[in-house]
């Protein structure tokens, strides 16, 4: 008996061994945001990507914040161990990952800029939350909006690093390979070098140079009758306004694809699969100063790094005046008191 005792408890010990080397790290990711349909889809899609079995769902909304631990416990995954709090030192105590989605969602009419001081405020107060909980966070995911902004605000006040911090611009990018792919009747994979960098809003540049269309370059396409001209212009105003199209056909803002989107970037910086999209991160060269904007990226471990962006002159034009618009975002915060002026920024933090 005694021995059939050891047997059950060794393959009992084996089990869990098993479930912990499943997952890519054992370290805390927390969700902010959680009791949102952003949040609990991203709290589902970390446990399906098996990144952790420590993921810590933190909302002030302390009954839809339950609600979601009871949807995910009803799922029954494996080895995840949810656990739940609306004490944001409790939360963020011990966190090496984060993913925020904790600002005011869009609303139909609404613009990504229409939220920027209330999210603004959000986003500072959640820089100063990490600074003073856990300033041994690895990396930052910010995804609320506007996204740029946010992201900037919260890299000042936490004191992490620029290569700690991402925000989400890929969904635009994404945006365009759909639409691409819907235009010209191909699946979705079959196209590549769908890219849009700058901003994360209405003002974005919409790349045509990088992309190709099941192995044609997509400039080779454009003025054809495949995609006339004047269809290219209407395609990258569908790109443009992908998310308010969504808050049409659904009511709301979007939430399973920046959820989805967001989770495979702070995979990415788990050391797991590399990201495969343009992501928001903070740019101090190339003639863009002291902002946050989609760039051509490489998240790992290390962080985030970014290229040189290479396109078209026109391209190129168009991306500056997304960048012209960002800086406007950021001196209106600046003017509002949310943040200090650019020159006191290393007094706040002083990797920048």
């Amino acid at each position: 008996m005694e021995s059939e005792k050891i047997t059950s408890e060794g393959r009992a010990i084996n089990i869990q061994i098993q479930q912990i080397m499943s997952f890519l790290t054992n370290d805390k990711l927390t969700i902010v945001g959680a009791a949102g349909m952003i949040g609990s889809n991203m709290a589902q899609t970390a446990a399906m990507m098996r990144l952790t079995p420590n993921i810590c769902l933190y909302d002030p909304f302390a009954q839809g914040l339950e609600g979601v631990v009871e949807e995910m416990r009803h799922c029954g995954f494996d080895g995840v161990n949810f656990t739940f709090t609306t004490d944001v030192k409790t939360a963020f105590t011990g966190t090496k990952y984060m993913i925020s989605s904790g600002g005011a969602p869009r609303k139909e009419g609404m613009t990504r800029e229409d939220l920027l001081k209330g999210n603004a405020e959000i986003a500072a107060q959640l820089g100063k939350d990490i600074k003073s909980y856990c300033p041994g966070l690895q990396h930052l995911t910010v995804i609320f909006n506007p996204a740029d902004i946010t992201g900037l605000v919260a890299l000042i006040y936490s004191g992490l690093k620029p290569s700690q911090v991402t925000t989400l611009a890929a969904l635009d990018s994404t945006r365009l390979q759909s639409e691409l792919a819907k235009q010209f009747g191909v699946d979705q994979s079959k196209v590549t070098g769908a890219r849009t960098y700058g901003g994360h809003g209405e003002q974005m540049a919409v790349f045509a140079s990088t992309a190709k269309v099941d192995g044609k370059p997509l400039t080779d396409l454009i003025g054809t009758d495949a995609l006339s001209n004047e269809a290219w212009v209407e395609l990258k105003q569908r790109v443009i306004k992908g998310g308010a199209n969504i808050i049409k056909l659904r009511g709301r803002s979007s939430f399973q694809s920046p959820a989805y989107v967001s989770v495979e970037m702070i995979r990415a910086a788990m050391g797991g699969d590399a990201f495969r999209w343009p992501a928001g991160c903070y740019v101090n060269s190339q003639g863009f100063s002291n902002i946050m904007m989609a760039m051509e990226t490489t998240i790992d471990k290390n962080g985030v790094s970014f290229g040189e962006i290479k396109g078209t002159d026109a391209e190129i034009a168009e991306l500056k005046q997304s960048y012209g618009h960002l800086v406007k975002l950021r001196d209106d915060v600046i003017a509002m008191g949310v943040i200090p002026a650019i020159d006191q920024w290393n007094r706040v933090n002083p990797n920048l």
